[in-house]
């Protein structure tokens, strides 16, 4: 089994602008998947996200979520990460993380733009604490 402390698997992970396609049950019991933006922050996935968005509203009911990511190139590649949520709505939390996450996904000249404007009340800070990480990061091989 991986780890999120596994090098290859932490440069897979962080390597440019790969979203994370995070998987989370509806209130109907329905199966969702939703693209995230997404940053390491030590052995944690953490991203942001409306408290009453369809993500946030899932995460309150039940924490369980699944995150892949994955390469859709030769020499094709995933990582998916089985987790547990824990939920933060602290105010520096917030900016601190939105614009760790606006500067991987927007750049280091956006990067506090998008900390204001993501890392406001409303938001959740969401930091998936893995259970078990699955890669494969080479699967031609």
């Amino acid at each position: 089994m991986a780890s999120l402390t596994d090098p290859a698997v932490r440069e897979f992970l962080s390597s440019g602008t790969r979203t994370g396609k995070l998987g989370y049950v509806a209130s109907d019991g329905r199966p969702l998947v939703a693209p995230v933006w997404f940053v390491l922050e030590d052995d944690t996935v953490v991203f942001n996200t409306g408290a009453v968005t369809a993500k946030g509203k899932a995460i309150a009911r039940d924490p369980r979520l699944v995150l892949t990511v994955d390469l859709e190139e030769p020499p094709y590649a995933f990582v998916q990460i089985q987790g547990v949520a824990e939920t933060s709505e602290d105010p520096v939390d917030l900016v601190d993380t939105a614009t760790a996450i606006g500067r991987r996904y927007m750049g280091s000249d956006r990067a506090e733009e998008f900390g204001k404007r993501n890392g406001v009340p409303g938001e959740l800070v969401v930091r998936i604490r893995p259970t078990k990480v699955i890669a494969s990061l080479d699967m031609t091989a």
